[in-house]
């Protein structure tokens, strides 16, 4: 009797540890989708209104240096980009609205269906300088503990759910300390990296009453060249944007 209660006591002790061994396992695994909706709203995905304006500069490559200023405004899950300079691309407009985009530019009678992946400035995408939303176009999983520029971070393996993403494949480095995407690895379907991007959050924006970072610098370094893109987000301001702004008809 005595021998049969010994089993039942160690066998309880056993289940008992083993469940508290994969409870603390799963605790101390981050949720990958929490991380993303924070790195998004620091580029300017899944908030009300935002409006910004970035410099885009390509260097390298052999290639002459060209540049171009656009002003974003974004909400919620759409985005629209109007380009200032050079004067001889002024007032055009890229449109995104979920997961679709359209351009129009003067001359144009309507507005053109285009690819988030297509070449905008240099290594720059077209989708690169809309409102950043990964947490709506990526699976994501949490690959492991690393550190970028000396920043402890959560490396996320970011997999494309469709293809109407700017990229197939990402490996992206997200601050534990602030939340923020710091370092990112685009890849191709077969997993060789094809460029990569660091960021830099030197500007701040309001809100529900709260100072938090907002991106004020993307650095994209071709893998195959020199060329290097740099995007630079200045006059960053919380504001409500009209639904008017994100209508495909408006463009025409």
């Amino acid at each position: 009797m005595i021998t049969e209660v010994r089993k039942l006591l160690t066998g309880f002790i056993l289940a008992a540890a083993l469940a508290l061994a994969s409870a603390s396992a799963s605790a101390s695994v981050p949720d990958a989708v929490a991380l993303l909706k924070s790195s998004d709203q620091a580029r300017g995905g899944g908030l009300l209104g935002l409006l910004w304006e970035v410099d885009i500069v390509t260097r390298g490559a052999g290639e002459q240096q060209s540049a171009m200023k656009m002003r974003i405004k974004a909400a919620d899950n759409a985005s629209v980009a109007e380009t200032l300079e050079p004067i001889r691309s002024k007032g055009g407009k890229m449109l995104q609205v979920g997961r679709n985009m359209w351009l129009t530019k003067p001359g144009l009678k309507k507005p053109l269906p285009i690819s988030p992946r297509q070449r905008l400035s240099g290594q720059a995408a077209i989708g690169d300088i809309a409102a950043t939303n990964y947490v709506r176009d990526y699976a994501a999983t949490v690959l492991k503990d690393d550190s970028s520029t000396g920043e402890s971070c959560y490396v996320l393996e970011l997999k494309a759910v469709n293809n109407q993403t700017t990229y197939d494949r990402l490996h992206y480095w997200v601050s534990k300390a602030r939340g923020v995407a710091v370092h990112a690895e685009f890849l191709s379907l077969s997993g060789k990296r094809l460029k990569t991007a660091d960021f830099k959050y030197g500007n701040t924006i309001e809100i529900d009453g709260k100072r938090v970072p907002f991106v004020s610098k993307m650095t994209i370094s071709d893998d195959l060249t020199d060329a290097i893109t740099t995007l630079d987000y200045s006059g960053v301001k919380v504001q409500h944007i009209p639904a008017s702004e994100f209508s495909v008809s408006n463009l025409e």
